[in-house]
């Protein structure tokens, strides 16, 4: 009966491992199209635009991480 009990608590932790990997992986997958979105946005900006609100075209994929991931 123990063995029992202990696969049942094993199979319930695996079980939620698995959950957090998958919502993990949706998370990961939502920052990267917002990334993609960020980065293509301020890409699309004429030169004029982006110095305008003062942000340099090399700039563009450190300012979409950041605003994306905070890093």
């Amino acid at each position: 009966m123990a063995y029992s009990h202990t696969a049942t608590h094993i199979e319930f932790h695996l079980l939620r491992r698995i959950q957090q990997i998958v919502t993990d992986y949706r998370t990961a997958l939502k920052l990267r199209r917002e990334y993609i979105r960020t980065y293509k946005e301020l890409d699309a900006l004429s030169d004029y635009d982006l110095s305008d609100i003062g942000v340099s075209r090399h700039n563009i994929a450190d300012i979409a991480r950041e605003h994306v991931y905070g890093v």
